[in-house]
């Protein structure tokens, strides 16, 4: 008993519960900063401009998706530099970067600005990611699904709250002033960064050049692999019925209510992950990651069959509600396998290959539930979207099998 409390004691100690508590705040206001425009975005694209409508819807999808775009090119690089000279110093530069650039974009003049500052915003940005690095890297690996899924709890929630935001402060300060709060909001954060998080020496394998690239340390590469593809697949599950979620409630409910019902069921998945991801994290760390992420898989695939044939908007609400319970458990297992397999010289670098491939699966799961949904039907994109899923699950348990 005494020798389980002191192993207890020794886990908690060190400034790892600090450093996630900063994080989960960063996390949460950097994903605020980037979402929130996305209800009024074509308002703004309208007031610096441009005025044909056809014009504005692409100028909005365009600006929206730059900082992602960017984001997902630059994430493997910060991870790095993570690597090299410090993960908080990472996170000191994607905070203040983003508070620049956040305040700049409410001073842009033109829609060309307006798309230059968000590719700037998601160059500069990546606090999340870095968080992620971070607190896989300094927590305890008992504890790191754990930590990982309260951290991916903060993100999730900062994905939900963003648009929130943006639908309530625009008509209250305007939409130039929105941005200089979270600009400011955003700062808080790396002060908070810069005077709170503790972080130990960067491992002397980082430190002591590039004898050898990251790929190479890594002994056994087929489980970090795997999980660079599941979190493609968790993004495109999430992603795949976007450009045709409206339509599709459409065929269930009454027209006055389907923008209404549209945004439940996309925000449905996103509120059950936020609920199950550190409870999730914490069942991974004792009974295996590897067992919770092919369950997890399994199950999502299972529940994406009935939601091809539901009659009612409540039905799909609910099934993309639980399917994002069984999806919370992913994020967190993805970066401790990751964490578990490589040495901690390339964490960093590895777990920024793995965002990319989630930033990837953000990109592929639209265009391709676009395609699908509408050349082959809306029901085949729900079905397909299963069928990945299930041999996500099929391949994560072969592969660990074979270990």
């Amino acid at each position: 008993m005494d020798a389980h409390i002191d192993r207890e004691a020794a886990l908690d100690a060190g400034p790892w519960r600090r450093n996630l508590i900063v994080c989960v705040f960063g996390s949460f206001t950097t994903i605020v900063g980037m979402t929130l425009l996305l209800p009024f975005l074509p308002l703004y694209v309208e007031q610096l401009g441009v005025s044909d409508h056809a014009a504005i819807v692409q100028w909005s999808g365009v600006a929206y998706g730059a900082t992602f775009f960017s984001a997902a090119l630059t994430a493997p690089l910060w991870g790095r530099l993570a690597d090299r000279y410090g993960r908080k110093l990472m996170l000191i530069r994607a905070s203040l970067g983003m508070a620049v650039a956040m305040s700049l974009i409410g001073m842009a003049h033109n829609v060309y600005e307006l798309v230059g500052l968000r590719l700037l915003t998601g160059l500069l940005g990546g606090y999340a990611s870095g968080s992620t690095v971070l607190v896989a890297a300094q927590t305890p690996k008992a504890r790191s699904g754990w930590a990982i899924g309260v951290l991916s709890a903060g993100i999730m929630a900062g994905s939900l709250v963003g648009p929130l935001i943006g639908g309530v402060l625009p008509p209250l300060i305007g939409i130039r002033t929105t941005f200089f709060l979270i600009g400011g909001v955003i700062f808080i954060t790396f002060l908070g960064t810069t005077f709170l998080i503790r972080e130990g020496a960067p491992p002397k394998a980082a430190r002591g050049g590039k004898s050898r690239g990251g790929w190479a340390l890594v002994q056994d590469k087929q489980p970090v692999a795997a999980m660079w593809v599941t979190g493609l697949l968790l993004m495109v599950a999430n992603m795949s019925i976007e450009p045709i979620i409206t339509v599709y409630v459409a065929q269930l409910v009454e027209a006055p209510q389907v923008t209404f019902v549209a945004g439940l069921v996309m925000s449905a998945a996103a509120f059950g992950s936020l609920l199950s991801s550190s409870h999730l994290g914490k069942l991974a760390d004792r009974v295996g990651h590897w067992r919770i992420i092919i369950i997890c898989l399994a199950v999502s695939a299972l529940l994406l069959i009935p939601q091809a044939f539901v009659v009612s908007g409540w039905q799909l609400i609910l099934l993309r509600f639980l399917m994002g319970l069984a999806l919370g458990g992913l994020l967190p297992c993805i970066a401790s396998v990751i964490r578990h397999n490589v040495p901690d010289a390339v964490t960093g670098s590895m777990l920024g290959y793995s965002v990319s491939a989630q930033y990837a699966g953000q990109v592929i799961g639209p265009l391709a539930g676009g395609f699908v949904g509408g050349h082959i039907g809306m029901r085949a994109v729900f079905l397909g979207t299963s069928v990945l899923m299930a041999l996500g699950a099929i391949g994560n348990w072969l592969v660990e099998r074979k270990r």
